[in-house]
C-alpha cells in the first residue's frame, strides 16, 4: 500500500480468508523479525508507520520481513533489477488453488508433498513455492527461461532446510515452449500456476513502470522508476497476457492426462473473451474464472482440466 494512500479495511478483506497478511503490515513485530527494517519505517500523513513504497531498498525489505516473520524464510533476496512480488496478493493464488484442489478432496484443502506443483515463470523471486510449501507442505517444480532466476531461485531454496528436497528448479530452454521440455515422461502435477508476462512489449513495461512510479512517489524527486523492479522476461512478451496464455492453452491440452488443473493469472479482463475462445477450442471440460482483489488492483484466476469428474476423483485416491 503506498504510505500516502490512507488505509481502508475493505482491502484486507478482499485478501483471501486464510491470508495471514488480512490484517495489514504489523511493523513493530516485522521489525522484530528484521531488526534491518526500522530505517525505512516512518510515519505517513495520517500518522501510521509505513515504509515509501517508491525506494526499491525498502520494499525488497519489508519482503525479507514478511517472509521471515510468515513463512520461517531466511536468507531472501533477489539479484538488481528482478521483480520484487507484493507478498499478500502472491498469497491469495496459492490459497485459491489450495481451495480448488480441495474442491475434488471432500472439501478438505490437500497438504503434504504428495502434492505437486508447477510454477511457469517462477523468477529470481521463487514466490510461489517459497509460499506454497512453507504454507501447506506441496513440493513445486519452478521453470524460468531466465538462467539468472533460476541460479538466484536455488539460493534462496538452499538456504532454508524446510524447502529443500520440496522445491526443485527447471530451465525452460526454448522462449517458444510452456510446458514442453519441462514436464517429464509419466510425471504428473496436481495443479499448473502462472503470472504471465502482463505487457506487450518493452515500450509499454516502461511507461506502466513510470506510471506507478509517479503515483508512488510521494516526495517528488527523481528516483529509479523501476520501484518493484522486473526484467524483459518478467515484464513483457510479444502479444502481452493474451499471446502468452494463447500459447499455455494450447500446450496443455499436450499434457492433458498429466495436470488435474491449469491455472493462470488474467490481470486484463480484455483478455477473457480470448482465453474462453481459446479454452473452448482445447476442449476443456471444466472451466473456472475466481475473481481476485488486492486494493485497487483488480485480477483472476482462470483455471481448467481435462478431467471429468470421475477422473479426478480417481486422481485425489492417491494423496
Amino acid at each position: 500500500m503506498p504510505s500516502d494512500q490512507k488505509p481502508t479495511s475493505t482491502e484486507k478483506e478482499n485478501l483471501h480468508p486464510r491470508n495471514m497478511h488480512r490484517q495489514g503490515y504489523d511493523f513493530k513485530q516485522l521489525i522484530k523479525a528484521m531488526p534491518a527494517l526500522h530505517r525505512f519505517v516512518k510515519r505517513n500523513e495520517y500518522d501510521a508507520e509505513s515504509i515509501n513504497f517508491s525506494d526499491a531498498e525498502a520494499v525488497k525489505m519489508l519482503n525479507k520481513s514478511l517472509l521471515k516473520q510468515f513463512y520461517n524464510v531466511d536468507g531472501w533476496d533477489i539479484p538488481d533489477g528482478y521483480l520484487c512480488p507484493p507478498i499478500p496478493g502472491r498469497a491469495d493464488y496459492i490459497h485459491y488453488i489450495a481451495d480448488l484442489l480441495g474442491e475434488n478432496n471432500g472439501g478438505n484443502v490437500p497438504t503434504g508433498k504428495n502434492i505437486r506443483i508447477l510454477d511457469i515463470g517462477t523468477g529470481a523471486n521463487c514466490i510461489y513455492p517459497v509460499i506454497g510449501t512453507s504454507v501447506y507442505g506441496w513440493q513445486f517444480v519452478g521453470t524460468d527461461i531466465d538462467p539468472i532466476a533460476i541460479t538466484s531461485a536455488k539460493k534462496i531454496v538452499s538456504a532454508n532446510q524446510h524447502l529443500r528436497g520440496q522445491i526443485k528448479l527447471r530451465q525452460q530452454t526454448n522462449k517458444h515452449n510452456i510446458f514442453k521440455g519441462i514436464f517429464l515422461q509419466d510425471e504428473r502435477f496436481d495443479a499448473t500456476l502462472c503470472n504471465p508476462p502482463f505487457h506487450g512489449s518493452a515500450q509499454e513495461a516502461r511507461l506502466a513502470s513510470v506510471n506507478k512510479w509517479n503515483k508512488l512517489n510521494e516526495y517528488g524527486k527523481p528516483q529509479t522508476p523501476l520501484n518493484f523492479g522486473g526484467q524483459k522476461k518478467e515484464l513483457w512478451y510479444h502479444g502481452g497476457e493474451a499471446a502468452f496464455i494463447k500459447l499455455t492453452i494450447e500446450q496443455s491440452v499436450l499434457f492433458a492426462k498429466q495436470c488435474m488443473w491449469f491455472t493462470t493469472l488474467v490481470s486484463k479482463k480484455d483478455t477473457l473473451p480470448g482465453v474462453y475462445h481459446a479454452l473452448k477450442k482445447a476442449a476443456a471440460l471444466d472451466v473456472r474464472t475466481i475473481n481476485m482483489s488486492q486494493g485497487q488492483k483488480i485480477s483472476r484466476m482462470v483455471a481448467w482440466t481435462f478431467l471429468d469428474e470421475a477422473e479426478r476423483s480417481e486422481w485425489t485416491q492417491t494423496w
